[in-house]
Formats: C-alpha cells, structure tokens, sequence
C-alpha cells in the first residue's frame, strides 16, 4: 500500500472479545477489546483487568444490583453517530449530589460522556487543549465563553459497571470543578497524576429519548447550571415586537396628529351676561372617520366664566354630535400674596365623527365673579375699558387621544412584563444552585438576547 494511503487509512476495528470472569465463571463480552483497560462482570458485578492476558480481579462488589436506565451493549445515535453504552458510573460529592455517568464508544470517533443528573441528560467529550483564561471568572473554549458556577470540590466513585479505557475503583477521588454556559458546561477533573477538561452539551429531552428510549424531565426544576431560560427566546422576540408597535404608534401619531387650526370668529359676549346662541355653516370633514377639536379663548377673561355647548349637525343626515367646555379664570390677593388659577382658554374633543359637511351650532353665556354679591356671582356687566370681551372658537379635525396611546402602550409593556418576571424567575432558581453570587439585571438582559 502507497505510504499516502496508509498515512490517511483508518484505525483499524476494535475486534469484539470473549472471556470468562474469574469470580463466577460467567461470559464477559469485550466490544471495545483493545481499548478497554477494565470490564465489569455483568453477572457478580466483579471487576476484572482486562488488559492482562490472564484476567485478573481487581475487585467485586455483588451489592450493585439495579437496574440501569441504558442497558449496556444498547446503541443510540447522536449527533449523527452511532454510539454504543459499554461502561456506567455512579458518582457523587463524597455521598451528596449523585450523577452516573454512561461511557459511550464508537470505533471511528472514540469516547464520549452521557451524563445524567436525575433529571437532564447531557453529551460530554474531553478536550484535548486547555481552556483559554478570559476574566477572574471566566473561561473560554471552543468560542463559548464559560462562568465560574461551581467552586472546587471531591468527586467519588460510588459504583461501577462495564468497560472502561482506564484502571477505575470505586472510592476513586479527583478535584473538579464547573463553568457553564447557555446550553453548555466546562468541567475540570485533577488528581495527583493529571488535569482533564471536558464539556458537555444539554441535550433536549426528545433527542435523548430518541437515541437511547429513557424519559427526560420537560422541564427540570431547579434547572441545571447549562440550561437556557425557556423564555428567553420568546421575551426576545416580543422585545422586538413590543419596539417595533411602539414606533408603529409613533408614526400613527405623528400622521394622525391633526390639521390646523381654523378660525371660526371672535363671539361677543352679551354684557348683561344673557346666553346667546350662534351657528356656523360649512365646517367640512374630509376622513371617513376624525376626532375634532374645538378651542375656545377669552383673551380678557377675569374672574368668571364662559359657558359653551357645541353641537355639530350633519346637514345630510341631520346627526348631532354634542360637547361642553367652560373657560374659567380668577385671581385676587390675600395674605400669601396674589394668586390666580384656571385658564382663560377651553379645549374639547368629539371622537369619530364621520365624513361630511356641518353646521357648528355655539350656545354660550358668560359670567362673572361680583365679590360684594351675597351669592359671590352674577351677571354683572362685562364692560370693560369700554368694550365688551368675546370669545374666539376654533375648530380642527384632530388626532389621535394620548389616552389611547398610553393604553396601547400598557398592553404591549404587560406581556413584556410577564415574560421578564418568569425570565428573572427562572434565573434566580438557576443561580441558586452556584457557589457564586447571582447574576445581575445587565447578565438577565444579556441572556435574552
């Protein structure tokens, strides 16, 4: 063979070997033989040093008697590849917080972790580089970047079965501790001989049932340090929604905010203080559907009032839409000094008036404030430098009610709101379960992006 063609020929197979346990004489199948460095009996849960040619017993410990959630010699495909599950740990923090661990294999892509902690599943592989230091708290390996979740601490071995590429024991120790991200974890494993760094990916619940028939919890709770909010992805999008209604309401606002003002004539007000009563012809609507404003000012207006009832007749159909405003101002001086209140102007709205041409019928009548009349009010005589003070009314198809603006804008905040506070929820359970302090309100936002 052309050296070319065996530098890019594959390994060869891992051939499958038979033996036989030296504790209780019964069959263990070797899949990965020429890998595997120690077996488990399946029968007497022995294990034996496969890598002698003798067989020798290491250890055995009948106790171990469940059942396992992925049977040995059982095959899934993950990530495209077929794995095969030939070895199983139990381990746990010196007897707290126990996980097990499946060893699958695969004779073209080797080893990989299928971890599982009582509730999710996740793929871990070893890396075979250091992870990059980025901040005190804050590692970075494969373009993620990895934050510190869990401080350093034992893990034991607690049990033991099947094939593994190294001499395992129960009661085994390392150091490790653990970084994650959205989705992924960074964990270091040392010991007096070496340093291993590995990372494993969450995995949703439907791909593991898939590959390997077990049950995931849909929704784990407390959620584990990798697990990506479920309200991230949807609190995002209705971020985005939410910007874009409000610019929406924005731009209605602006282009529905309303013509000029039209002058409909300065009104005199009678100076006996007697109601009068004028009609305007011709005020032309053109929209299908308008709000209309009417304005009314008294420039000489002091302490009294006018008031004003419109009615807008629809010359076609005769329709009558009606509002009130008043115009009201005083003033005087006591022992503070001199005060004044109101406003010598009134501003009033008729909402969704149709299309069409109106007469615009004013009812008014102005009073004024008399201070030496019993009843403090009458209809005094509004001379005034000679002249008698009118009223000037305007009138312009209008926009849109701010009102309605600010109601809009409550309805797109609430299901923002609601989705932030399950995402702040969701976060905090998630945080608790560190050894450091929880994320702030910056990371949240970071997290829903």
């Amino acid at each position: 063979m052309p050296a070319e063609l065996e530098a890019i020929a594959p390994p060869p197979a891992p051939a499958v070997r038979a033996l036989n346990c030296p504790a209780c004489g019964s069959a263990v199948t070797l899949r990965a033989a020429g890998y595997s460095v120690t077996a488990g009996c399946p029968s007497c849960g022995s294990i034996l040093d496969v890598a002698d040619p003798l067989v020798k017993l290491v250890t055995r410990y009948a106790e171990m008697t469940r059942a396992l959630d992925i049977p040995l010699g059982t095959r899934g495909t993950l990530d495209g590849i077929e794995w095969e599950a030939i070895g199983w740990l139990a381990r746990s923090m010196n007897g707290a917080y126990p996980w097990e661990e499946y060893l699958l294999f695969n004779p073209y892509h080797g080893y990989r972790w299928l971890i599982f902690d009582g509730q999710s599943w996740s793929l871990g592989e070893t890396l075979t580089a250091t992870p990059d230091f980025v901040t005190y708290d804050t590692l970075s390996a494969g373009g993620r970047h990895y934050r510190r979740f869990f401080k350093e601490r034992e893990a034991r071995v607690d049990g033991v079965l099947g094939e593994f590429y190294w001499r395992v024991a129960i009661g085994e120790q390392v150091i490790t501790s653990e970084w994650a991200a959205p989705g992924w974890t960074l964990s270091r494993e040392a010991n007096a001989k070496e340093v291993s760094w590995s990372v494993a990916r969450l995995l949703p619940p439907r791909e593991i049932e898939t590959a390997f028939g077990v049950e995931a919890e849909r929704h784990p709770w407390p959620p584990p340090p990798h697990m990506v909010s479920p309200h991230a992805g949807w609190l995002s999008t209705c971020f985005k929604l939410g910007l874009a209604a409000m610019a929406f309401l924005v731009v209605v606002s602006i282009f529905m905010g309303g013509g000029r003002w039209s002058d409909i004539g300065a009104l005199p007000i009678a100076r006996d203080g007697s109601a009068q009563s004028v009609t305007v012809g011709s005020v032309t609507f053109g929209q299908p559907w308008q709000r209309v404003e009417l304005r009314a000012r008294v420039p000489r207006l002091e302490n009294g009032w006018v008031d004003l009832d419109y009615a807008l007749v629809d010359r076609t159909t005769q329709r009558v839409y009606e509002a009130y405003g008043v115009a009201e101002r005083y003033s005087g001086r006591d022992n503070e000094g001199d005060w004044s209140e109101g406003s010598r102007e009134s501003e009033i709205s008729i909402a969704s008036v149709p299309r069409g041409t109106y007469d615009l019928v004013i009812d008014y009548r102005g009073n004024r404030w008399i201070a030496n009349n019993p009843g403090g009010w009458g209809q005094a005589d509004w001379l005034t430098n000679g002249d008698s003070p009118e009223v000037v009314v305007e009138v312009r198809r209008g926009g849109v009610y701010f009102s309605n603006l600010i109601i809009a804008l409550i309805f797109i905040l609430i299901p923002l709101g609601w989705g932030f506070a399950r995402h702040v929820r969701f976060e905090q359970a998630r945080q608790a379960e560190s050894d450091y302090d929880p994320i702030g309100v910056a990371a949240l936002f970071k997290e829903s992006e």
